[in-house]
């Protein structure tokens, strides 16, 4: 038995020849090794920049806990320091705690406490919400993991090399053929693999659209009122101009487009946030204001697939498909995590948002895209959208059953999509007082208010209640939560 602790030489050097002492201690390691410190007798200074460079790297957090560093030799030969100096440092470190000798590992950073997490009200450390019933996401535990690992790994095995090397900023032709067959199969969309570009999600497809319209100038775009904010400003910070589209019980109104408007983007299927379905009359006379003004229609699809109590609604691009703009995404079907999306161009708009995704990120991930190609061509896809479908519509019924009518909770845009607009009775709480209620439940809840260009206190109110959020498990509490909250229950 020894009577004292190894030193680091002892550990992070072990008796074995030059070659594997290299091999076992090859970390890189990047240290700020300038001398502000006047060097003293037996070279202090440059171990007091050694030290100095260490401790700060940990503080930092660029040295997480568990790393380890390079030998006592390795990191002299690299910084052009005496063995002993290093040997000194590491020593000293750990003796204050910020370093561990351990036993067949070298030299690590020691687990330091974690800092406490920031108080609630916003910012990186706020915690997540007990019940989250805010709409936009799907449950992402009912991820399709098994059936995702088998078309990468099929995907990967067939794949020439040439996939991982940079590619067409369109996307992969194995994902736009399959893209090309599932949208006019199953949304109705008039769609040739080359007129199809990959994006990482609906945001960007969006963003390269409005840097596109405005050939150079700021193009004014039309978008739903109410509508969701952040896409509002996506489109103000690449560019375009946001003027207001009004929305009633049948959808957006052409009539309302002023003149000058370079795009108008809607949602046909399944309006953000009321939920109407945009009415067969609107459609002709949105398709039909873009062919005489040369504008085009964005129809964002973000949740189509999703339809309970009748056939779903086809794409509106099927009806003028060199005129509308068709974007469609993976996040609500599979997870937001895959920054999976695609456009389905009109011609004249194919060269230029092609160049702008080459120039934006030249393109996107190829393995991703691979997979989901083999998903579509296996029909894994549809199987996975179907079970989802199942699973929504029956947290959709079970959410009406918890608002009666005769309670003034009436729950509008049920037909479809992932969320429902909860109107609030006239003679109970606004909009504020029960947010208020459901923060002190932990419940987060989506607000209509929000959602207005221009909020006014003559503005319908409502709550946005989103039930594709919280996974199957968490889901009943939620429902309870929001019972309390909407009928003042214990």
């Amino acid at each position: 038995m020894r009577d004292s602790w190894p030193t680091s030489d002892e550990l992070d050097e072990p008796d074995q020849p030059d070659t594997a002492r290299e091999s076992a201690s090859g970390v890189d390691l990047h240290l700020d090794l300038r001398l502000e410190l006047p060097a003293g007798p037996g070279g202090g200074g440059r171990r007091a920049a050694l030290e100095r460079a260490l401790r700060d790297a940990v503080r930092s957090g660029r040295l997480a806990p568990g790393a380890r560093l390079p030998s006592t030799r390795r990191l002299a030969e690299e910084a052009g320091l005496a063995r002993g100096t290093v040997k000194a440092a590491y020593d000293q470190l750990t003796a204050e705690g910020y370093l561990t000798a351990r036993q067949g590992s070298g030299t690590v950073v020691a687990d330091r406490p974690a800092p406490r997490p920031a108080k609630p009200g916003g910012g990186p450390g706020t915690p997540r919400p007990r019940h989250d019933l805010r709409p936009g996401s799907p449950d992402v535990t009912a991820f399709p993991t098994s059936a995702w690992l088998r078309a990468t790994r099929h995907a990967l095995a067939a794949v020439p090399s040439a996939a991982y090397d940079y590619g067409d900023p369109r996307g992969r032709p194995e994902l736009r053929a399959a893209l090309a067959e599932y949208l006019g199969r199953a949304r109705g969309v008039l769609a040739d693999p080359e007129r199809i570009v990959v994006t990482s999600g609906y945001v960007q497809g969006l963003a390269l659209l409005a840097g596109v319209l405005g050939g150079g100038s700021q193009p004014v775009i039309a978008m739903e009122d109410p509508g969701l904010p952040f896409h509002r400003e996506v489109v103000r910070r690449n560019g375009g101009r946001v003027v207001p589209l009004p929305t009633d019980a049948r959808g957006a109104r052409p009539d309302a487009l002023p003149p000058g408007v370079a795009a108008a983007v809607v949602t046909p299927a399944h309006q953000y946030p009321t939920g109407v379905t945009l009415h067969p009359v609107r459609r002709r006379a949105l398709t039909a204001w873009a062919r005489e003004t040369g504008a085009v229609v964005v129809e964002d699809d973000y949740d189509g697939e999703f339809r309970y109590d009748r056939q779903p609604v086809g794409a509106l691009q099927g009806t003028a498909p060199d005129h509308v703009v068709y974007l469609g995404t993976a996040s609500k079907t599979l997870g937001p995590a895959l920054r999976l999306g695609w456009m389905v161009l009109p011609p004249h708009l194919v060269g230029a948002v092609a160049e702008a995704k080459l120039y934006s990120d030249y393109h996107t991930g190829a393995v991703g895209q691979l997979a989901l190609a083999d998903l579509i061509g296996t029909h894994a896809y549809d199987r996975h959208v179907r079970a989802c479908r199942l699973r929504y519509r029956r947290r959709r019924d079970l959410l009406l059953a918890r608002l009666p009518p005769a309670d003034g909770f009436h729950a509008r845009g049920i037909a479809a999509g992932l969320h429902a607009l909860v109107d609030l009775p006239a003679d109970g709480p606004d909009e504020a007082a029960v947010l208020r209620r459901a923060a002190a439940y932990s419940l987060a809840l989506g607000s209509l208010t929000d959602h207005w260009h221009s909020p006014a206190p003559d503005r319908p109110q409502g709550l946005i209640v989103g039930y594709g959020t919280p996974s199957e498990g968490g889901y009943p509490a939620a429902l309870r939560a929001l019972t309390r909250v909407l009928h003042g229950g214990p």
